[in-house]
């Protein structure tokens, strides 16, 4: 096998549901000024007792059974997370158990809101140097575990969730190549940090550099894949701020693309958000299969990432 491919997606979300309107009655803010400024309708919320394990293991079974395999197939699992409670075992273990994996090897990725291209990147590469067969990706967060429900600014943003591939040998690759890479002089840009432990950013420098420099980039990920921005079939951006997404995805010239917009009915859910949203798009038939799907993330570090797939 020289190659990897995308063999199937699932997800999952809490089913409580947080409305704008209810957020107007727990924080300085109005149900328009939200949506003027990132796109947000709805977000969910796990529940007090539900881990960031539960939620991954979830999505990874949905995933599964969409592939029509079992746990014991599999031999790696990567989970992308920065908001997991525990410490030791990892999340990827705890999903490893919970699904019925045999013998995988087991780790979780923290590139914040980068993480599921990053461990999509770390599965490619195992597969295609042989380490690997058959790999659960996934990418899950509880960001309302972190959130500082005074602040205006970022609590609205903010949602909870789970995605999960997974990837598997192939003749002829259909993931390509990751970009990736890091500006660390805006490291602390995006973050969660002791003492506080919350959700803080620096919104203003991370949108005029999201919109400014990410075209270019994500334009190298299509280069690097040998794929025009219009033959994309889909694009699935990092779900943060509708302001950032349509834009981004205009000047790129991806023009035939289904663009995903889970962010209006999910929030930012960081590096779960690329895996549910077009988990969705894939469930409701929007995206053709075989069809070229870019797949970009930035977030905390300051991380981007970004890779082409094959629609499953």
């Amino acid at each position: 096998m020289s190659g990897s491919r995308v063999l199937s997606f699932g997800h999952y979300q809490p089913s409580k549901v947080l409305t704008n309107a209810e957020l107007e009655q727990m924080v300085d803010t109005t149900d328009a000024w939200i949506q003027s400024r990132v796109g947000i309708r709805t977000r969910r919320v796990a529940a007090e007792d539900e881990s960031v394990a539960d939620m991954a293991a979830k999505a990874a079974e949905h995933a599964l059974a969409n592939a029509g395999l079992t746990g014991a197939d599999i031999d790696f699992v990567v989970v992308a997370t920065c908001t997991a409670l525990d410490r030791s075992p990892n999340t990827a273990a705890r999903v490893a158990a919970a699904v019925g994996a045999q013998a995988p090897a087991a780790l979780d990725v923290n590139t914040a809101c980068s993480g599921f291209p990053h461990a999509m990147a770390l599965a490619d590469q195992s597969i295609r140097t042989g380490s690997a067969t058959k790999a659960l990706v996934i990418g899950v967060e509880k960001l309302t575990d972190f959130a500082d429900w005074t602040d205006r600014t970022t609590c609205v943003l903010i949602g909870d969730g789970a995605g999960a591939a997974v990837v598997v040998a192939s003749e002829e690759p259909e993931i390509s190549p990751v970009v990736w890479g890091s500006v660390p002089e805006m490291g602390r840009a995006v973050r969660i940090e002791a003492p506080s432990n919350t959700f803080a950013q620096e919104g203003q420098s991370v949108y005029r550099w999201a919109t400014t420099a990410l075209p270019r980039v994500a334009l190298q990920v299509c280069e690097r894949a040998g794929v025009k921005p219009e033959e994309l079939g889909g694009v699935v951006l990092h779900q943060a701020n509708l302001r950032i997404i349509e834009p981004l995805a205009r000047k790129i010239g991806a023009v035939n693309a289904v663009i995903a917009k889970d962010v209006v009915d999910s929030g930012n859910t960081s590096a779960a958000s690329i895996p549910l949203a077009l988990s969705k798009l894939i469930e409701r038939g929007e995206i053709e299969k075989g069809s070229p799907v870019l797949l970009f993330a930035f977030g905390g570090g300051l991380s981007y990432a970004g890779q082409i797939i094959n629609c499953p």
